[in-house]
């Protein structure tokens, strides 16, 4: 008996071969068993019930066995009956979730409580009294269809407070597969809405998508060795696509996010009806009134709140009627009723290529509704017409991006960026260009090799589809090619530099294109995630969109000289060392000015190295001499936008020029709190990469985050002897991508080689010492945050 509950606990060699329903009826029948044997027979009068997860037969590695032990309240051995059965799952270590009750209490408590009352809807006799169970299970589900104008709207909170709280299956980098919006549990409240007989019993594809949750948690929970654990780990999953048969990880969580998707929208197209039959039925007469149909376009109408099908309409005939009824959606709030959907996705024909005018039309109406148009857009999705108005669509469809930088599946994360580039509508002079880029501008992320390429490929066959003449394919073009454009320049270069302004500017080709980059870029940021977009970032980019402007205009550029008139103010300061924190325009941003006598190389590395233990994130450093001083001025973002201690920084730099403060083992220390503080991962290894492009060279390094990183790259260049004039710093995820604008002694004015390149031999040097540094002493798996 002992060997038989311990292996409900779960070891990762329990039940070899069995994985999804297969290895939960083993695990439920092994318990049932067990269960009744402890049971026994003591006779009328009193019985044992499985309620829950368990009661429905789903067990997992290390659930707890969720029971109810019923009796009719004149036995007096019920305490004996129970400690019969508890004790001997408490000695072997089986979780429980337990309760001794009458019919009447247990109907009193399902009448308060809206776990318990779930849990007895799924109530199945393992053993005893089958009449006394019988009238427990159908008074509860009497009481739960009686009481339903008032239970219903609690379980809609109770769904809505757990995504809330827990986030979204489908769009989570580690996705709770029980507690999530679109999880388990949502499953299990659209079975209780039929239950209650104010809807039908879930779709097949429903039961589908719970089925490939179930089968995943399965094994996530044998990974665990039975720890109740629910949560997708990304090191879990190839563990779980192996055992389960998928290709891979990325297999894994593409279903996982399409089964979240498809249970996310049932639960709330289901739930919306729902509501709306129980508010119309609250009003007097309201059976006794005719509906009424508002027309909303040609072949659409409103009937009851929803989008339906005008009595004369022919779907079959009528390609565009598809997009007539999404932009009417999207344009009223009101949501498709399920007859209209359902008939649209069983006649509505493929579009016919070139798309009419019209159709084209209303797919740039529908998305310039913004946010309405995500919702209307993920209807059309889960029946299918999505795919058959883009067949491309398919490739991108549910995929995952696997990182912390992006928060979305890359379809979702396209209309997002559609939704966010709906706000700029009027700041562009081709509106419908810029909603249709933003669409289509990371299309090619559901092909091999690279996306922006494989999407150029893409768009340059479906613009024509679309309807779109070569003049307006050529813009679109240019839109996918260089989606990444502004943002890598702002973020990785110089925008003082003219060599940045002049490449990005001759990349656009023109005003127009440059324009709708800009509001791409703000758009495509914005859909990422929290860590893409900022106001720092946002000022960047449309500075760096004026001065490229300027020269597509024929004018020069607004560049700051090489050393302003406060530079030249700062470098004239009296003393050795002088520090000043200064508030920037950027919330939670500030400027940092290091003054000192003398013009030394490493003074980037020093001050990135006090930053960092000051727990300041550096965006931007510039160092300038003049007359033997130096001047370094750095832009950083403070832990909750708190003003850094200026007296603290002064200290720590004396400190660290002087010699007096350790700093290469006060920042191992920080480096070990940083990664204890985060999930370890296994990181890509740096990079280091030579631009020759511009008026001077820039050393680009791409390196898995951890604290000091800066320090331990720009300390390396110093000791190449490479003197940094400007780094512009870049987190993205888990890595950072730091650009360094360099000025080399060596090979300076005086040399035989011009200023901007750097020969093959002294790249090979800088590359060595460089990755050496951000090997030598490298914490295991500090490899995420953003910044030091």
């Amino acid at each position: 008996m002992d060997a038989r509950l311990q292996a409900l606990r779960g070891r990762a060699d329990e039940f070899p071969g069995l994985t999804g329903s297969a290895l939960r009826a083993a695990l439920a029948e092994l318990a049932d068993a067990a269960l009744a044997d402890l049971f026994g027979e003591p006779g009328a009068g009193i019985a044992l019930l499985a309620v829950g997860g368990y009661g429905r037969r789903e067990p997992a590695f290390g659930s707890d066995l969720d029971l109810v032990l019923v009796h009719d309240g004149r036995r007096k051995d019920v305490s004996a009956v129970a400690d019969a059965i508890w004790y001997p799952l408490w000695d072997a270590g089986v979780g429980l979730d337990h309760s001794v009750r009458t019919v009447d209490e247990a109907v009193t408590v399902a009448d308060t409580d809206l776990k318990a009352a779930l849990g007895l809807l799924d109530a199945r006799l393992i053993r005893g009294d089958t009449g006394l169970a019988a009238k427990l299970v159908d008074t509860v589900r009497a009481r739960w269809r009686s009481r339903a104008s008032r239970r219903l709207p609690e379980l809609a909170l109770s769904v809505n407070e757990r995504a809330r709280r827990t986030g979204e299956v489908a769009f989570l980098l580690e996705p709770d597969l029980k507690d999530s919006r679109g999880g388990m549990r949502d499953v299990q409240a659209l079975k209780a809405l039929a239950a209650a007989w104010v809807a039908e019993e879930p779709p097949a594809r429903v039961q589908q998508a719970y089925e490939v949750l179930l089968d995943v948690r399965g094994e996530v929970r044998r990974i665990g060795q039975g720890r109740g654990q629910d949560r997708l780990l990304l090191q879990d999953g190839e563990a779980v696509a192996t055992a389960l048969g998928y290709p891979d990880s990325v297999a894994v969580s593409r279903a996982v996010a399409d089964a979240g998707r498809v249970i996310s929208w049932t639960w709330d197209t289901t739930w919306y009806r729902v509501a709306a039959a129980q508010r119309s039925s609250s009003r007097i007469g309201a059976g006794l009134r005719r509906p009424v149909r508002r027309p909303l376009d040609e072949g659409v109408v409103e009937q009851d709140g929803e989008i339906q099908l005008a009595r004369d309409a022919d779907p079959a005939n009528d390609p565009g009627l598809v997009l007539r009824a999404a932009a009417a959606a999207a344009r009223t709030g009101i949501p498709f009723g399920r007859y209209a959907i359902d008939r649209l996705a069983q006649e509505a024909p493929a579009m016919p290529a070139p798309w009419p005018e019209a159709a084209r039309d209303d797919l740039v109406s529908l998305l310039a509704t913004g946010d309405p148009a995500i919702r209307v857009m993920e209807s059309l999705d889960q029946v299918g017409l999505l795919e058959r108005l883009i067949p491309e669509w398919a490739a991108v469809r549910s995929r995952p991006q696997r990182n912390p930088y992006h928060r979305y599946t890359v379809d979702r994360h396209l209309l997002e960026a559609a939704a966010r580039a709906a706000a700029h509508t009027r700041d562009v002079d081709r509106p419908d260009l810029l909603l249709l880029g933003a669409l289509l501008h990371d299309i090619g992320k559901g092909y091999p090799g690279d996306h922006t390429d494989a999407g150029i490929d893409v768009v340059r066959e479906l613009a024509p589809r679309l309807g779109l003449p070569p003049e307006d394919t050529e813009i679109l073009l240019a839109m996918i090619r260089h989606h990444l454009l502004l943002v890598e320049a702002a973020t990785r270069r110089d925008i003082d530099d003219t060599a940045t302004i002049e490449s990005v500017a001759a990349s656009a080709g023109s005003v127009r294109v440059l324009t709708l980059l800009h509001r791409l870029t703000e758009a495509d940021a914005q859909a990422t995630g929290p860590t893409a977009w900022n106001a720092w970032k946002a000022r960047l980019v449309s500075e760096l969109v004026q001065r490229a402007t300027a020269v597509l205009d024929g004018r020069e550029p607004p560049c700051p000289p090489a050393l302003s008139d406060r530079q030249i103010a700062l470098l004239a300061l009296p003393g050795d060392l002088t520090v000043q924190v200064n508030p920037l325009p950027d919330e939670g941003m500030f400027e940092i000015v290091v003054v000192t006598a003398d013009d030394r190389v490493g003074l980037l590395a020093t001050t990135a190295g006090v930053l960092a233990l000051n727990r300041l994130d550096v965006r931007r450093a510039s160092a300038r001499s003049s007359a033997g001083r130096s001047l370094l001025q750095a832009a950083v973002a403070a832990p909750h936008g708190e003003r850094p201690d200026l007296q603290r920084l002064q200290a720590d730099l004396r400190g660290a020029i002087t010699g007096s403060l350790d700093l290469t083992a006060r920042l191992a220390g920080r480096e070990q709190d940083y990664a204890s503080s985060r999930r370890r991962s296994t990181p890509a290894p740096p990079q280091v990469i030579f631009d020759d492009s511009g008026s001077v060279p820039v050393v680009e390094v791409r390196a898995p985050d951890r604290a000091g990183v800066l320090h331990r790259i720009a300390r390396a260049l110093a000791e190449t002897g490479l003197d940094v004039r400007t780094a512009i710093v870049a987190t993205l995820g888990l890595d950072v991508v730091d650009a360094f604008y360099v000025e080399d002694p060596v090979e300076g004015p005086a040399g035989t080689r011009p200023a901007a390149v750097l020969s093959g031999e002294r790249r090979a040097e800088v590359e060595s010492v460089v990755l050496a540094a951000l090997t030598a002493g490298a914490v295991a798996g500090a490899s995420t945050g953003d910044g030091p």
